[in-house]
């Protein structure tokens, strides 16, 4: 009977030690934040089209081109961090910026035509770096950021963060974030407004001042809200918050007045002047997401959001994308997106602006248009990973179609293709 009652005891002492460690163990571990390492591949190619120029002030070839290339690594570096880098190289060829000096080409000057010289192309690029942590819970999550971007007349530095609540089970999520961005411009002007410029006659008298300010500083706050509705619904909120201060204009875009005469060199007019545009600005958008699950195949995804700004600007953006899954691997992704917005206050067409007014720019982005997007894209998705390069198996590709048409004549088209591996 005592041997009973001690082994009884020791029976209750291990099962109890065994139970606590087993509690511990379960706490210990958690799914990993990201398994292993992810790279994206990402490339664009953006062509435009219209007869509006800003360079040209308002008047001129819009003919653009632009591919764009992009490398995403994401690293987990243990359970609860992960690195990301984000590098991409862009290279244009613009027939409106070729005119910032249209005599420097092997035919007479013409704002409908591009010159060859060398504004007619440039090549940007940038690298972003994110750091997130998760809680051990994964229901808070922040992020830290960094970011360097330039080209030949630009150069960017900016860094911010964000901070992520999940709660209610992971049903609801709020964020905040905030960015700010320094930049600074290399002011290249139009040809006939530099020192020392030799076109123009005793006539041509215009009333530029070169700006003594090249700086421009961005402060950005987001927030977020998102809400699982229930098994078929989601919702999400934003609001976002944005403060300029600097040089806003683009030094090479061309104004002309309607009080002014005409200065014509080859058949390209001279500049009155160039962009002027006050030196803050503030934006605020908000928006939302509705999101419905139909059935297995198909999914359907809302979008609208309101902006407006000091300048005069308000627009709304609706826009519609249905996922339909044809099989396990492929789904394709028919969308449609509106956009309208008022005029800026600062806007005229060409030879529209006065002499005398304070601000003026004659760049069709600031003045009031309505504009359609239709899109078209596929997704093939592999969760088994089956392809292999070296280590890194692929998960999917996708490949999107955009035609984007203003009412004020300028139209695009864009082609985007992605390519995800995983680490094996």
């Amino acid at each position: 009977m005592q041997l009973f009652k001690i082994s009884f005891g020791a029976l209750l002492v291990l099962s109890f030690t065994a139970v606590h460690a087993q509690e511990e163990n379960q706490e210990a571990y958690k799914k990993r934040v990201l398994e292993t390492t992810e790279v994206d591949f990402l490339s664009s190619y953006y062509a435009q089209d219209g007869a509006n120029a800003a360079v040209t002030g308002g008047l001129g070839t819009e003919e653009l081109t632009d591919a764009t290339g992009t490398i995403v690594i994401s690293i987990p570096l243990n359970d609860d961090d992960v690195l990301t880098i984000d590098a991409g190289v862009s290279a244009y060829t613009s027939a409106s910026s070729s005119n910032i000096n249209p005599f420097d080409g092997s035919n007479a000057a013409n704002a409908f035509q591009a010159s060859s010289g060398a504004s007619s192309s440039d090549i940007w690029s940038n690298i972003n770096g994110i750091y997130s942590h998760s809680s051990d819970d994964r229901n808070k999550i922040w992020t830290a950021k960094a970011s360097v971007s330039s080209e030949y007349d630009y150069f960017s530095v900016g860094f911010g963060g964000s901070y992520t609540w999940l709660f209610n089970e992971k049903n609801t999520e709020l964020s905040v974030n905030g960015n700010i961005y320094l930049d600074s411009w290399k002011a290249i002007y139009p040809i006939e407004l530099r020192p020392g410029s030799v076109y123009g006659d005793a006539n041509y008298n215009p009333q530029f001042i070169p700006f003594d300010n090249t700086n421009r500083n961005s402060y950005a706050v987001g927030f977020g809200f998102s809400q699982i509705l229930s098994k078929k619904l989601q919702a999400s909120l934003a609001l976002d918050l944005v403060q300029q201060s600097g040089l806003l204009s683009t030094p090479f875009q061309r104004v002309y007045f309607s009080d002014k005469p005409d200065v014509m060199v080859e058949d390209f007019q001279l500049a009155d002047d160039i962009e002027r545009l006050p030196d803050t600005r503030s934006k605020i958008a908000a928006g939302g997401r509705l999101n419905c699950y139909l059935n297995s195949r198909v999914v359907l995804r809302s979008y609208y959001r309101f902006y407006a700004d000091d300048w005069g600007i308000t627009s709304h953006t609706a826009s519609l994308e249905i996922p339909i899954k044809i099989i396990d691997k492929f789904t394709l992704y028919p969308s449609y997106r509106y956009y309208t917005q008022t005029a800026a206050d600062q806007f005229a067409g060409y030879e529209q602006h006065a002499s005398t007014d304070e601000f003026y720019t004659s760049d069709f982005d600031l003045s009031a248009y309505d504009a359609n997007q239709f899109g078209f894209g596929a997704n093939y998705t592999d969760i088994f990973t089956k392809f292999h390069i070296f280590q890194f198996g692929l998960k999917s590709i996708d490949l999107k179609y955009y035609n984007y048409k203003r009412n004020t004549g300028l139209s695009s088209n864009i082609i985007t293709a992605g390519i995800k591996f995983v680490q094996d």
